[in-house]
């Protein structure tokens, strides 16, 4: 049974480099909207590494009902054809983040400082034209005090290729 096990997923992790057929664009520049609370804007940039990986990069501002924060994300992404202009993505990374506490008395704002781990599952559609639309899902785990448990980000991405 183990044997069986190993030979089986010996074969699917050798043949998941096989079904990667379709190449990323090099360059994607655009936004990414959506958060878990509240609402957010994220500028997002992703780099094309080879045919299959690229870096994600998003600097974005995230608007709560007590606070206002400024948040850094940087990802690594596998990415795998499903059919002709789809694709699905998976990856690791992480990121720092800056809140600023709205208080009702003048004078008596604070601020904190937070950095997270992440991770990055979504599916994405490769226009002809270059237009890249996407939807992912992006827990995040905080460490900070105003960012120390679990969050999970969703949000549709609008990126401009070249």
């Amino acid at each position: 049974m183990t044997k069986r096990f190993l030979i089986i997923a010996a074969f699917l992790l050798g043949a998941i480099p096989t079904i990667q057929s379709q190449e990323i664009s090099k360059n994607a520049l655009g936004l990414r909207l959506g958060d878990n609370d509240g609402f957010g804007a994220e500028v997002s940039y992703q780099r094309g590494l080879s045919g299959n990986n690229r870096l994600e990069f998003d600097l974005g501002w995230r608007d709560f009902d007590f606070a206002n924060a400024i948040k850094f994300t940087g990802l690594y992404h596998w990415v795998f054809n499903l059919d002709k202009g789809f694709n699905w993505y998976v990856g690791p990374g992480g990121g720092v983040g800056i809140v600023d506490y709205d208080n009702d008395f003048p004078g008596d704002d604070s601020s904190d400082s937070f950095f997270f781990i992440a991770g990055d599952i979504g599916i994405e559609y490769n226009f002809d034209i270059p237009l890249l639309l996407s939807l992912d899902l992006r827990p995040e785990i905080g460490f900070g005090d105003f960012n120390d448990d679990l969050d999970l980000d969703i949000a549709l991405g609008i990126r401009y290729q070249f």
